[in-house]
């Protein structure tokens, strides 16, 4: 029984917060997509445009993601840049036009890899130093940051269609979660090495610290299977996000459900994936990570493939859980691979990662707009296939036992 004052769980429900904040915060505007959509009168080309900016922002901070947590460390950067993402919607909501809401969803996306890195580094820095499991019930939380705010959006949209009063409710939730998670976050030297233990302030009872690693002044050239890593995450949280961004649209426009149902599409998604990922821990230590991911990326691209070919609400819903089921343990496991490689692959992998979940969805938009979202979902389908393939060529460690870290101290 973990006891109440536990420096591990501190450290846990601290980086929890992290995580549910941006699983939050993400799904919070991407439930009202449809109605972005009407008050800005976009097209579906459009649409896709706008979360493209939100993937360009992200993928051009990946040099200044590296460069901030050098100087700033994973803790100062994850509460700045949660703070951050929280006004952003406040921005979002009163953007008068097109181009503001571009330049908005831009520094989004610049925020959301900041946050990404940041809490994926000190997940992994808690599993090293305390030697055990969490990184799937971290990303746990995260589905349960989104399937929050997707009950959330369904429940302010049948009270009220302002987006403003939406958006204020959910800074509100924001802030809590940001002062949550200062009380526990660890602060590192050294926080992009997931080796990297060393900690002054660490309490008098954690375990002692391995020797840190020296902080890296330069990017190495990613290996083979640290590239195979990053298609592995960048596949899989395509269709993660395109899932948050689509699924409302898909059932309101191809399924034809009411406003009131469509935000729900997310809430089964998430809620699926949050399902998953607590037991996925339990999976990797039987099973091993690599069938893991093998298997549920191949439920999830079947799954939602014979949904899109049978329409209509139902089906739909069921494809949709199929897809969070699947594609749940994806992003734990290649994040722990990751981290076990080094502090450059973690990083890179992290930040391939979030490339993913904001630039793939605009990527299905266009599908959509040149032909219609079913070919688009299809497209969904089609890059949780190509996680399975990846992870054939991914070296994943033998099983683990249940509650003991996956990482071993460097």
């Amino acid at each position: 029984m973990t006891r109440p004052h536990d420096p591990f769980r501190r450290g846990q429900l601290a980086i929890a917060a992290l995580f549910l904040s941006l699983g939050f915060q993400y799904a919070t505007w991407a439930a009202r997509i449809p109605a972005i959509k009407t008050d800005l009168d976009l097209s579906a080309a459009e649409v896709g445009v706008l979360l493209m900016a939100a993937g360009v922002g992200a993928a051009v901070s990946f040099p200044a993601v590296a460069w901030l947590m050098r100087r700033m460390g994973s803790r100062r950067l994850a509460l700045l840049s949660q703070l951050g993402l929280a006004l952003l919607l406040l921005a979002l909501a009163a953007a008068p036009n097109y181009p503001v809401a571009l330049l908005v969803m831009c520094a989004d996306g610049v925020l959301v890899g900041c946050l990404n890195v940041a809490m994926n580094a000190q997940g992994a820095a808690l599993e090293t130093r305390y030697e055990r499991n969490t990184m799937a019930r971290l990303h746990a939380v995260f589905s349960a940051g989104s399937l929050l705010a997707a009950l959330l959006a369904s429940g302010m949209t049948a009270a009220t269609g302002s987006v403003p009063a939406h958006f204020g409710v959910a800074v509100v939730l924001l802030a809590a979660l940001g002062l949550t998670a200062r009380t526990g976050l660890l602060d590192e030297n050294a926080p992009a090495d997931a080796g990297t233990t060393a900690d002054a302030t660490a309490p008098a009872d954690a375990p002692a610290p391995a020797e840190p690693e020296p902080v890296r002044r330069r990017w190495t050239v990613p290996s083979r299977l640290t590239l195979w890593m990053c298609c592995a995450m960048v596949f899989g949280t395509v269709a993660e996000g395109a899932m948050n961004d689509w699924s409302a649209l898909y059932l309101k426009d191809i399924a034809e459900a009411s406003a009131e149902l469509a935000p729900l599409g997310i809430a089964v998604v998430s809620g699926m994936m949050v399902v998953a990922r607590l037991f996925a821990d339990g999976w990797r230590g039987r099973w091993g990570d690599g069938r893991v991911v093998l298997l549920g990326s191949t439920v999830a691209a079947a799954g939602l493939a014979v949904a899109l070919l049978s329409g209509g609400v139902a089906p739909a819903l069921a494809g949709f859980a199929c897809m969070g089921l699947g594609i749940a343990a994806v992003t734990p496991c290649v994040y722990a691979a990751a981290a076990r490689q080094g502090s450059d692959a973690l990083t890179l992998v992290a930040a391939m990662g979030t490339t993913g979940l904001l630039a793939g969805p605009p990527l299905i938009g266009f599908i959509a707009g040149a032909s219609n979202l079913a070919w688009g979902m299809g497209a969904v389908a089609a890059s949780a296939g190509a996680v399975a393939l990846c992870s054939t060529r991914i070296s994943w460690t033998a099983p683990a036992s249940v509650g003991q870290s996956e990482a071993s101290p460097a």
